[in-house]
C-alpha cells in the first residue's frame, strides 16, 4: 500500500491517542453514577481521555485526596482503562501547583513560602553614627544591611553601596556628610502567599486559603510530591503508563497568590547560591532601586538564578519522579514566554487564557502572549520531545463569562496547530454548573454548552489536526534566537504575515546542542540556514562567538538593531526595521512557499511526514481568501479538509520550481496540502457551468421556539417581545421550488448571518451544522424537484441568559441557493 493511502486512512480516521483531553472540573457533590455517566459521555463524543481536575466547588465533607475523594479518583481511572482512554493527573487542588491544597505548610510551616522584602531607614549625612534597631519576628531572618546613596526616591548610586554588617539587635551606620543615604535591611520573610483552594471558604483572599509552599526548598518540595505524587501511585501503579500518561502540574507561584505587597522570590540560605552565581551582595539594592545602565542586567542576573534555581529543585524532581514511575511530566509554567522552564517537562505545554490571544486587535501576532504556541513547540522540537500541549479556552470569551463561541475556539485551535502544538486540553469540561460553580472561570466548553451534541465533529478534527502534528518535522530553515524567558515577537511578526517559517532556538542550546558546520546549524534533526537576533546586547559572548562562526562558514545572521551602520562580519547583517527581514531571508534562502496575491492574515507551516510534504494553511483573518499557491515541491498532490476529513485531488500548474495551485480559504478554514514527491499528478477536467442564484430571505416562519408562526423580516430574536436576554433555540421553515435539481452542480445553501449554531433540514433530512461564518451547506444531494422544505435550527448564546447579555441571534440572512448550471443535462 503506498504511503500516502496509509497516511489518509490515518488522517480520516486517527488513532485515540489524538483525542482532547479536557479539564475535568470536579466541582461539587461526587457520585459514582455521575462519573461513570460522564465518562461515557465524552467517549460518546469521541473524547478519548481527560484530565481530573480537582475544582473549587468540591464539599468540605470531600477532603482533597482523602479515601472518599480517591475511591472516586480510582474508579474513574479503572472506567477511562475499560473504554481505553487516557487520564492525566492534576497535581494540585485547585491552583498554582506545590502546596498539596496547604498539607505541605500543615506538615512543616518552616516550609511556607517565602520572599525577600526590603526595609528603608533615611539618614541624615551629619557625620555622626545612626543606630538601625534589627527588628525581625520569630520567622524572620536578616540577609544583608546595605547603605545606599540616593540620588532620588527610586534611583541610587551604586558605585557607593556600602555593605554593612549587624552588632547583636542593630547596624551602626555613620552617613557620609555629603549626599542623601538610607540604611536597607534585606530581610527573609513568609510571603504569605496563598493558592485557590478546592472547597467554599478557599479562595483568593479568604481566610481559609491554603497557605503556598516554598518552591525553591527541596525538602518541602518532596514533601509536596509524597503528599500526591506517591498518593496517587499508591492508589493507581497498575494504571501508571498504560491509563494515565502523565501528571500535570499547573503555573507554580513563588510567592503565591495575594502575597504580602514588595516582595522578591527568595529561600532559606539562598544568599550563598545568588552570590556563587557571580552577583554581589550590594546588587541587592538594585532589585528594588534603580543604579542607571546595569539596573536591568542585574535584575536579570537575579531572575536568572532564582529560575535555575526552580528548574532544579520543583520541575527536576517532579520530572525525575514522573520517569522513575512511568508517566510523564506535562502542565506548565506561570509565563508565556518560560521556554527555558520546559526543559524537564516530558510533555511541554502552555496555556491560551484571558484573551491575552484573540482573533481581534492584531493579538494572534503581537506581544508577549502571541509567542507561547511555539514556546511549547519548539522547545519539544530541539528537545526530542514528541508532543506539546495546549491547555486552551480558559476565560477566553470576548467578553467573559459564557461569550466564548464556537467561532472563536476554532480560530484558537487552528493558531495552535499552525504554530505546531498537537496536543488540546480544552478549560475545561465542568462536573456542575449548579449555582455559583457555573461563573468558576468559565465557560463549560464541553457538556453543558450549546454545541455538546455537536461535539464530537471537534473531537475528530481536534485528533485529525494533533496526529498531523506529531511525528514530522517542519520546514523552517530559519532559528529565532530566544532566551530562557524572552521569545521575542516583533522580530517574527513580518514571518507570519509573509508565510517565512521559523523557530525559537533558546540561547542556551547553541553551546550544548547545537552542531555547526558548513554554514548550518543543526539540532535534533533540524537544519538552520539563517538566525535571527532581536536584541544582540542580551546574547552572551560565547552565543557571538558560535553566530560568528557559523557566518564566516556562509550562514546569515540577522539583527535587528538601531545602530544600522556597521556589521559585525562576513554574513552578518543589521537591520533597523523588522519588515525588511523577509525579503533579505528570501533572498538568500529561496521561498517555500508564495501567495499571490499576499495576505498577512494566511498561516503556513510546511510539515513532512512519513516522506509526504503536508502544507497546512489557516485563514486567521475574518475574510475569505482566494488566490493562488506556489510551493517549491512538486509531486502527486491533493487538498485535505480537517474539518471533515475529505479529500479533493487537485489541479496544478507547473512553475519556475515546483508546482502552483489554486486556493480557496474561508474565514475559519484551515486546509491540508499534501504532496507525495514520489508521485506524479493525475489530469483532471474543469466543468464550468454557468452560476445561478437564488434568493431565499423571505417567507420564513418560525415553528418551534418560544414564539411562533410568521415573522415579516429575518432579524435577531433580541428585537422580538420578550426575548431580550432569550438563550436556546428557535426554528425556522420556508418552501421554494426547483424544476430539475439533477441539472444544479454543487448546490449549496448559504444562511448568510446566523448566530450562532445553525443546524439544516432538507426536505425532512438533516444536511449539518454549522458553528460559524460562512454558514454554507452542500444540498444538491438533499434536491428534489418541485416544492422542497428548508428548515433551520439556530441555537445562540448562553451568555444572553448566564451574563445578561442580548447578543444578536437567530438567523438574520440574506439566505441564498447558488449552484452552476450544468449545460450537459
Amino acid at each position: 500500500m503506498h504511503q500516502l493511502h496509509v497516511l489518509k486512512k490515518q488522517f480520516d480516521n486517527p488513532p485515540t491517542e489524538f483525542s482532547p483531553l479536557p479539564f475535568w472540573f470536579w466541582n461539587d457533590e461526587l457520585s459514582a453514577e455521575g462519573i461513570i455517566g460522564q465518562i461515557h459521555d465524552f467517549h460518546a463524543k469521541e473524547v478519548d481521555g481527560f484530565v481530573i481536575h480537582p475544582r473549587m466547588g468540591l464539599p468540605r465533607s470531600m477532603p482533597y485526596l482523602s479515601e472518599p475523594y480517591m475511591e472516586l479518583v480510582e474508579l474513574a481511572v479503572t472506567e477511562a482503562d475499560k473504554l481505553g482512554m487516557k487520564v492525566i493527573l492534576y497535581d494540585e487542588g485547585m491552583y498554582p501547583s506545590g502546596s498539596a491544597c496547604g498539607m505541605v505548610v500543615k506538615e512543616n510551616s518552616d516550609y511556607a513560602s517565602r520572599g525577600l522584602q526590603v526595609t528603608e531607614c533615611a539618614c541624615k549625612g551629619s557625620g555622626e553614627p545612626v543606630v538601625i534597631p534589627i527588628e525581625l519576628l520569630p520567622e524572620q531572618n536578616l540577609v544583608s544591611a546595605l547603605a545606599v546613596r540616593k540620588l532620588s526616591g527610586a534611583e541610587i548610586d551604586a558605585s557607593s553601596t556600602i555593605v554593612l554588617h549587624a552588632e547583636q539587635d542593630n547596624i551602626r551606620f555613620t552617613p557620609p556628610a555629603a549626599g542623601n543615604w538610607s540604611v536597607l535591611l534585606f530581610i527573609e520573610t513568609p510571603s504569605k502567599g496563598t493558592i485557590r483552594g478546592v472547597h467554599p471558604g478557599k479562595d483568593d483572599g479568604e481566610s481559609d486559603a491554603p497557605l503556598a509552599a516554598d518552591l525553591l526548598n527541596p525538602d518541602a518540595v518532596q514533601t509536596f510530591i509524597r503528599l500526591t505524587h506517591e498518593a496517587y501511585y499508591k492508589r493507581l501503579s497498575r494504571y501508571f503508563g498504560n491509563t494515565v500518561m502523565a501528571m500535570f502540574t499547573d503555573e507554580p507561584n513563588l510567592l503565591g497568590r495575594c502575597h504580602a505587597k514588595g516582595l522578591k522570590p527568595w529561600t532559606r540560605g539562598f544568599l550563598y547560591e545568588y552570590l556563587e552565581s557571580g552577583s554581589r551582595e550590594q546588587d541587592l539594592a538594585v532589585l528594588w532601586f534603580d543604579a542607571g545602565e546595569t539596573t536591568t542586567e542585574i535584575r536579570e542576573a537575579y531572575e536568572t538564578v532564582i529560575r535555575n534555581r526552580l528548574a532544579r529543585t520543583y520541575y527536576k524532581a517532579l520530572a525525575d519522579w514522573c520517569e522513575a514511575h512511568g508517566i510523564g511530566l506535562t502542565g506548565h509554567p506561570a509565563a508565556s514566554n518560560d521556554i527555558g522552564l520546559l526543559e524537564h517537562f516530558h510533555i511541554p505545554g502552555q496555556d491560551v487564557v484571558w484573551r491575552y490571544i484573540a482573533p481581534e486587535a492584531g493579538k494572534a501576532v503581537t506581544g508577549t502572549h502571541s509567542t507561547m504556541g511555539k514556546c511549547s513547540s519548539d522547545s519539544a522540537r530541539h528537545r526530542g520531545k514528541r508532543r506539546n500541549l495546549n491547555e486552551t479556552f480558559g476565560v477566553c470569551g470576548i467578553e467573559g463569562g459564557w461569550s466564548l463561541s464556537a467561532d472563536n475556539m476554532k480560530w484558537y485551535l487552528d493558531w495552535l496547530f499552525v504554530r505546531g502544538v498537537n496536543l488540546i486540553v480544552p478549560h475545561a469540561f465542568y462536573y456542575s454548573i449548579r449555582g455559583e460553580r457555573r461563573d468558576e472561570r468559565p465557560p463549560d466548553v464541553g457538556p453543558n454548552n450549546i454545541w455538546w451534541q455537536d461535539y464530537a465533529q471537534f473531537a475528530r478534527y481536534i485528533k485529525r489536526m494533533s496526529w498531523l502534528m506529531t511525528d514530522g518535522r517542519n520546514g523552517a530553515e530559519t532559528a529565532v534566537i530566544a532566551g530562557s524567558a524572552e521569545l521575542p515577537w516583533r522580530i517574527v511578526k513580518p514571518l507570519f504575515e509573509e508565510q517565512v517559517e521559523f523557530n525559537y532556538l533558546e540561547e542556551s542550546l547553541l553551546g550544548s546542542a547545537i552542531e555547526c558546520k558548513d554554514g548550518v546549524l543543526s539540532i535534533a534533526g533540524y537544519r538552520y540556514k539563517a538566525v535571527l537576533v532581536e536584541d544582540g546586547k542580551r546574547l552572551t559572548p560565547d552565543s557571538w562567538r558560535i553566530l560568528q562562526t557559523f557566518a564566516e562558514q556562509g550562514g546569515l545572521v540577522i539583527e535587528l538593531a538601531d545602530d544600522v551602520q556597521t556589521t559585525k562580519g562576513i554574513g552578518q547583517v543589521r537591520v533597523k526595521h523588522e519588515d525588511e527581514i523577509p525579503a533579505l531571508l528570501i533572498r538568500t534562502l529561496g521561498q517555500d512557499t508564495r501567495l499571490e496575491p499576499a495576505s498577512a492574515s494566511i498561516r503556513i507551516s510546511r510539515i513532512t511526514k512519513d516522506g509526504i510534504l503536508f502544507y497546512v494553511i489557516v485563514n486567521e483573518g475574518e475574510a475569505g481568501y482566494e488566490g493562488t499557491l506556489e510551493i517549491s515541491h512538486s509531486g502527486y498532490t491533493e487538498c485535505w479538509l480537517p474539518w471533515t476529513g475529505a479529500v479533493q485531488q487537485t489541479k496544478v500548474e507547473q512553475a519556475a520550481e515546483g508546482q502552483k495551485l489554486h486556493v480557496s480559504l474561508e474565514r475559519r478554514e484551515c486546509l491540508i496540502i499534501a504532496v507525495d514527491p514520489n508521485m506524479e499528478q493525475g489530469e483532471m477536467k474543469d466543468e464550468p457551468g454557468e452560476v445561478e442564484v437564488n434568493e431565499l430571505s423571505a417567507d420564513w416562519r418560525v415553528v418551534e421556539g418560544p414564539v411562533s408562526g410568521e415573522i415579516p423580516a429575518l432579524s435577531s430574536w433580541t428585537e422580538w417581545d420578550g426575548l431580550k436576554h432569550y438563550s436556546g433555540t428557535v426554528t425556522y421553515e420556508r418552501s421554494f421550488e426547483l424544476d430539475d435539481p439533477c441539472a444544479w452542480s454543487g448546490a449549496k445553501l448559504d444562511l448568510g448571518e446566523a448566530h450562532e449554531l445553525a443546524r439544516l433540514w432538507v426536505n425532512g433530512r438533516e444536511a449539518g451544522v454549522r458553528m460559524w461564518n460562512p454558514y454554507v451547506f452542500d444540498i444538491g444531494a438533499y434536491l428534489k424537484p418541485g416544492t422542497n422544505v428548508l428548515k433551520v435550527a439556530v441555537t445562540n448564546s448562553l451568555a444572553n441568559l448566564y451574563d445578561g447579555k442580548s447578543y444578536t441571534s437567530g438567523l438574520i440572512g440574506p439566505v441564498r441557493l447558488n449552484g452552476e448550471r450544468r449545460n450537459d443535462i
